[in-house]
């Protein structure tokens, strides 16, 4: 363990090591002042925590389900525990506001490491013959043709995977690497998390979390850095067999090339540009308030977004001008202000890329409703919610993703217009209907390419698959589904 002062140490083997490559100045957002120094690992380090987790892989994976489940439920009760102290760091880290840091923030993954506490035994179970035999590391699924004369029989089990890789996005440091890490180590694997360089220190006081709890050494590493040969590192190693990443679509096809070669599994949870497609006979207020959270919800740097609005031509009006009202009441500010909703954005970069493209809109025609403008505060990394209307599908504003408080607003005609708008787009994360005609809600969300979609909500079922079609990712995650991707499915057949 570290103190922030001294420096925040690496988490390798069980043990807290010194950075080889020294730290860097972790910045709060909101005050643009220091929160702490965060570790810069090396190679070599990178290569040890690899090794390591390689090692404490065959013990912890041979470990009975309950042991790991034990733990991970200690590990929730100490995060629950710990639930302001560490909203405080996240909330310095982020930017983000103190419902968020610790709703859903802390509070979300120390529900998660809970859910992976409480595995169903459908999900995992082992029969106890299966047991025995095999030490307690195979999840059994299902047994055919046993017992039937002259039909071979046959056992599908579910394996771990082995090493996991989690590469944490920064946006979340808290739910983001527990959705990683609990589903794995509940599955029996082992993993090196290597956290967004901008907010680490969330993703070291998990581990403590986990080894006050009783993780064995190496089941969990921690390596952080800037430079990109950390991530490289992580990613090529030999003693990883998987690939876990959230994060950018750029990122993630350089990550799913090096998998690739070395024909390692990889779950992606990548870019996203949800369309909200809103027909004229919608409940303008509810989809106003779903659409709105872009302008809200970590300050719309969240990739399920709504940030694409397609209106129906005889609703597009009123929502434009709902929209603007909305956003216009939202109080951007100090994030630890119980009346702010709107806090700041990562950093003073991602600020300017923000803001290049409310520029850019204006240079492609679209009209600048509400906000575009920096906010009037003496210090921090702000955004105005910003709503952009006249816009067009071919706008790059309306196919990239910005990942800030802007949203776009485009208008359509007829069903099936609406629905090839919502399709034209590289991303496919999660999509959005707001309709009064149940029927066609459902219609259309059938027809949309989208990994999700949301009818008139934008709510998530924390059981329901996670994850994208096209270029926003690979696999599906979340719930039982969660158990699936970080494990191999192993057939054993015998003669009846």
């Amino acid at each position: 363990m570290s103190s922030p002062s001294e420096g925040q140490r690496l988490f390798i083997g069980g043990a807290w090591v010194e950075p080889d490559a020294g730290h860097h100045p972790v910045t709060d957002p909101a005050t643009e002042e220091t929160v702490g120094l965060a570790p810069e690992a090396s190679r070599q380090q990178v290569r040890a925590a690899c090794a390591a987790a390689r090692e404490a892989f065959g013990p912890w994976s041979r470990t009975a389900p309950e042991e790991r489940a034990a733990v991970l439920g200690r590990a929730a009760d100490i995060i629950r525990g710990q639930l302001l102290p560490y909203a405080d760091l996240a909330q310095a880290e982020t930017g983000a506001t103190t419902g968020t840091a610790r709703g859903m923030q802390v509070g979300v993954a120390a529900a998660r490491f809970r859910r992976y506490a409480r595995v169903e035994p459908a999900e995992w179970a082992i029969p106890p013959q299966i047991n025995e035999a095999g030490g307690g590391t195979s999840h059994a699924l299902k047994a055919v043709g046993a017992g039937k004369a002259g039909v071979m029989g046959a056992l599908a089990i579910r394996q771990p995977v082995g090493v996991v890789t989690c590469v944490t996005s920064y946006n979340n440091p808290w739910a983001n690497p527990a959705g990683k890490v609990a589903p794995a180590l509940a599955m029996g694997n082992t993993v090196v998390v290597k956290p967004a360089p901008q907010d680490p220190l969330s993703v070291y006081r998990m581990a403590e979390a986990l080894e006050a709890a009783g993780v064995p050494p190496g089941v969990v590493n921690v390596v952080s850095g800037r430079a990109v040969e950390v991530g490289e590192e992580a990613v090529a190693s030999p003693d990883v067999d998987m690939v876990s990443f959230t994060g950018s679509t750029a990122v993630g096809q350089r990550i799913a090339e090096v998998c690739g070669r070395q024909m390692k599994r990889q779950l992606m949870e990548l870019g996203g540009k949800g369309a909200a497609v809103v027909f004229d006979d919608a409940d303008i207020g509810s989809a106003v308030a779903g659409i709105g959270t872009t302008f809200s919800f970590y300050s719309g740097q969240i990739c399920t977004a709504p940030t694409r609005v397609l209106a129906q031509r005889g609703v597009y009006d009123r929502l434009v001008g709902q929209l603007a009202a909305y956003a216009a009441r939202l109080k951007v500010g100090d994030p630890r202000d119980p009346d702010t909703v709107v806090g700041p954005v990562i950093s003073a970069e991602h600020r300017d890329r923000v803001e290049s493209y409310v520029e850019l809109a204006r240079k492609e025609g679209a009209t600048v409703v509400t906000g575009g403008e920096r906010p009037p505060l003496d210090r921090g990394f702000y955004v105005s919610p910003t709503l952009l209307a006249d816009c067009t599908n071919e706008m790059r504003v309306a196919r990239e993703e910005i990942f800030g408080p802007v949203v776009s607003v485009i208008p359509f005609d007829e069903e099936d217009e609406g629905v090839a708008l919502a399709n034209d787009s590289d991303y496919g994360l999660i999509d959005y209907v707001w309709s009064g005609d149940v029927a066609r809600a459902f219609r259309v969300a059938r027809r949309l390419r989208a990994g999700g979609v949301g009818v008139n909500t934008v709510g998530r079922n924390m059981e329901a698959p996670f994850g994208g079609f096209k270029k926003s990712g690979v696999g599906r995650d979340v719930g039982a589904y969660a158990l699936h991707a970080y494990s191999e499915v192993q057939a054993i057949v015998w003669p009846g």
